[in-house]
């Protein structure tokens, strides 16, 4: 095999192995995936912008890409690392190969590599920058430019729209005023799926911009990067904490946490996968979950704020939900639209509904 491509890690590992996609240099945060489907969701799923992911299963590209599983139109990660690329795949839908639409949309990637040993790395030693770039490149050049480099905090407004849209449904029954700090699609069909109207705004959208929508309920999104740098959206959550339900997902749910006073840190090496097992403190059941995140809730901040801790991680204990009954506001860390993954958690959107329902008969 001729490697033609390589990850630098800061410590001065290289890692050799063979280039597809984009065929450009990256410096990106390294991170791993334990999904054992769905890397075409993963690819465009706007919450891994500037991260180059590591597929922990080891072949990737095998049913290749099919135009209706998008989770964003314009894809924003930052590269793929697997161990073993399948460049013809063997699925009825796919319309392109993975090699294709990375190379569509600059978006490097490595195969041939020991993903086991570099996840080792990465859940010993933490997250941490990386680069990808040509196998002949000078070590010290490239841990000159790891040295150098400053991660950067614009991600959020880097993926969200620029001007609202609407998804909408047939016979609707409520309004949703969904907030782009990087949504999945599937999160509008999961909404839509339900009766809702779907309004998708920028995530600096005042406040009052979003009432005069008329919205029933408002929707926080999933998005990239530290909640403490979206101030707008933290801004807005505090302003319209009691107005209307409120329903957060992933870095929505951070968010939340941070409007009520909360407070948030960044992970060793944060949560990414379709096997996450978290138990409902309400119903004392266990969910298995499809997350992604670097950043949780810290538990000892939640006293005082209003909030209560309905969810926890059963790997780490960490936050994986909150809830304001008073506020009609609730959240979660993980993902329960996942596409493909576990439908355990889908009863949350239905939750959603339930608040918008009854918050119109109060209203009525």
């Amino acid at each position: 095999m001729i490697y033609d491509r390589k990850i630098v890690l800061q410590s001065g590992k290289e890692l050799y192995g063979r280039g597809f996609g984009a065929d450009r240099d990256a410096t990106c945060e390294l991170v791993f995936n334990t999904s054992m489907v769905g890397y075409q969701e993963i690819i465009s799923d706007p919450s891994y912008t500037n991260q180059l992911v590591v597929m922990t299963y080891p072949i990737i590209g095998n049913y290749g890409i099919t135009d209706e599983d998008f989770e964003t139109k314009v894809p924003t990660i930052g590269g793929l690392a697997v161990r073993d690329y399948n460049d013809m795949p063997s699925n009825f839908r796919y319309t392109k190969t993975l090699a294709e639409i990375l190379q569509e949309n600059n978006i490097p990637a490595i195969c041939g590599i020991d993903t086991r040993m570099l996840t080792r790395i990465i859940r010993d030693e933490g997250s941490q920058r990386a680069l990808l770039t040509g196998a002949g490149f000078p070590l010290e050049d490239a841990l000159e430019i790891l040295k150098n480099d400053v991660p950067p905090k614009d991600a959020v407004s880097r993926v969200s729209c620029r001007k609202k849209w609407y998804s909408r449904t047939s016979n609707p029954l409520y309004n949703v005023v969904a907030v782009d700090c990087g949504i999945k699609l599937n999160i509008v069909r999961s909404l839509n799926r339900r009766g809702c109207n779907v309004t998708i705004v920028p995530y600096n959208t005042k406040p009052e911009e979003i009432l005069a929508l008329r919205p029933d309920g408002l929707f926080i999104s999933n998005g990239p990067g530290d909640p403490e740098d979206v101030l707008p959206v933290i801004k807005t959550i505090g302003a319209l904490r009691g107005k209307l339900p409120i329903f957060g997902i992933c870095l929505g749910h951070q968010m939340i946490a941070l409007a009520c006073g909360a407070e948030t840190y960044k992970m060793k090496f944060g949560h990414r996968g379709g096997n996450h097992p978290v138990k409902n403190l309400i119903t004392d059941r266990i969910e298995i979950t499809s997350q992604n995140h670097s950043y949780a809730v810290d538990a000892s901040s939640i006293e005082g704020t209003g909030l209560e801790i309905t969810h926890i991680n059963m790997l780490d204990g960490t936050v994986e939900g909150l809830s304001d009954k008073e506020s009609k506001m609730f959240s979660v860390q993980y993902h329960p639209e996942s596409a493909p993954g576990p439908q355990d958690s889908t009863y949350l959107f239905d939750r959603f509904i339930k608040m918008l329902e009854k918050e119109a008969v109060s209203n009525a």
